[in-house]
């Protein structure tokens, strides 16, 4: 018996503009050829129009070009943020589900401080520890996301340890770091890689809110919550200089969100076969 395919147009339309929001990271030049840093006092603020299709902000900036070269540091801040943190909890995973009582018993207690810290507040410890920046915002949300990597990555590898061909790796004498590396973490990289997906959103967003707050990457570079930062005071007599940055924002946090709930999705149906 066959399975009919359900059309997705949600699913459709959010992995073709990941595929746009990604060329724009790659090769920004394909959408604009103008400087996102040229400022024209002549031409501040204005609307909509032919010669600029977003208008332009408070410098007299093109928005169209600072959104396009803004999606490179936005994109950056949350994949690098959601893999620092995959690594990072993948190894406190593995060495807390793998390394005995003690191992686990010392990944737990300092999962649960990272976890009783508030999120914003460790990512500000950690921007006045090293500075504001790109780099810095990466490690401070890396630090947030890397507790639910590592308890996700401890679990599997926990349900999956007393497995037949785990026990026969063990029998035929391998190594740990060996069963781990051959057995244990690919048959538990399904759920981590759909978290990942789904972490890469939640990234994005609380990159952008770093740099409304001024910790993220520091102007002129064009990123799309700095730029909501700097259009606030203009809102009143301008409102594309905030709308488009936004929606640029909300459309790529809600396409890697509807790309991971798929991959979701996608998984528990194997797991219930």
């Amino acid at each position: 018996m066959t399975t009919r395919r359900t059309w997705r147009p949600g699913l459709v339309l959010s992995a073709a503009f990941l595929v746009v929001v990604v060329l724009a990271a790659l090769v920004p030049q394909l959408f604009t050829h103008l400087d996102p840093d040229a400022a024209d006092p002549a031409a501040t603020l204005l609307g909509p129009g032919a010669g600029h299709p977003l208008g332009t902000d408070q410098n007299g900036r093109d928005l169209l070009a600072r959104i396009v070269f803004g999606t490179r540091p936005s994109l950056l801040i949350g994949l690098g943020a959601s893999a620092l943190g995959l690594a990072a909890g993948t190894v406190l995973g593995v060495l807390a589900a793998r390394g005995g009582r003690v191992g686990d018993e010392v990944v737990s207690r300092l999962l649960d401080v990272l976890l009783s810290i508030p999120g914003l507040l460790l990512v500000i410890l950690v921007v006045a520890v090293l500075g504001a920046g790109t780099g810095t915002s990466i490690v401070g949300l890396a630090v947030i996301v890397a507790p639910a990597y590592a308890r996700l990555v401890r679990g599997e590898i926990l349900r999956i340890r007393g497995s037949a061909f785990v026990e026969a790796a063990h029998a035929l004498g391998w190594p740990k770091w060996q069963v781990v590396l051959r057995h244990l973490l690919p048959n538990a990289v399904g759920p981590v890689l759909v978290l990942a997906t789904l972490s890469v959103g939640a990234t994005i967003a609380a990159g952008a809110s770093l740099s409304f707050l001024g910790l993220g990457p520091q102007p002129p570079t064009a990123e799309w919550g700095a730029m909501l930062a700097a259009s606030r005071d203009y809102y009143a007599v301008a409102w594309w200089p905030a709308v488009f940055p936004g929606l640029a924002l909300t459309a790529t946090v809600l396409a890697t969100t509807v790309t991971g709930q798929y991959l979701q999705r996608r998984l528990e149906g194997r797991s219930a076969r």
